[in-house]
């Protein structure tokens, strides 16, 4: 006898029905994600990556820094990078958002496996051209383009976003000062 186990799809309807108790839900493709307040530590290096980040963005004006709370949606599915850069949205809602240059993660335990795939399928699919997953417990950052191998950085990354007239050099260590420490 065979048995069919059907998985429930979510819709974003019903995402935003979903009470307002501190977790972030995302949907991708109608799976949902719950993930729990992040960690101390782990907003320590979006805050460090955002110190770096925002005024190379704002010099090379290609756009604006956006934290979660700002989402990308695209093809029935809506996710809250951990960072985005974006241009701003003149009609201000987020379906005719402009595509971002740059997503970042942030791994956790509860979030490795679907930064690393689900999301990272998404982010590409959606026509993001540039994807950074940055792993706290190994001190690196993988680089994730489209029809381009990863590139798995250690020490330090060099950005060339099309617009900027010069690259943005990260030193990784400025990024995970402490990191270890804070776990």
């Amino acid at each position: 006898m065979r048995t069919t186990s059907r998985v429930k799809r979510w819709t974003l309807d019903e995402v935003h029905r979903l009470p307002d108790d501190g977790n972030k839900y995302e949907l991708v493709r109608g799976d949902l994600f719950m993930t729990p307040p992040p960690s101390d530590a782990h907003e320590t290096i979006l805050a460090r990556l955002s110190r770096i980040l925002d005024p190379f963005v704002a010099e090379h004006r290609l756009g604006m820094l956006y934290h979660p709370r700002a989402v990308l949606r695209f093809d029935g599915s809506e996710v809250e990078p951990d960072l985005m850069v974006r241009r701003p949205n003149p009609a201000g809602d987020w379906e005719t958002a402009p595509t971002p240059i740059l997503v970042v993660e942030v791994l956790s335990d509860s979030t490795r496996r679907r930064d690393h795939v689900q999301k990272r399928k998404f982010y590409l699919d959606a026509g993001v051209p540039e994807y950074w997953i940055v792993d706290p417990d190994h001190l690196s950052l993988r680089v994730v383009r489209p029809a381009v191998a990863d590139n798995l950085v250690t020490t330090q990354l060099t950005w060339s976003p099309p617009g900027a007239t010069q690259p943005l050099v990260l030193v990784l260590a400025d990024v995970f000062s402490d990191a270890r420490s804070r776990e």
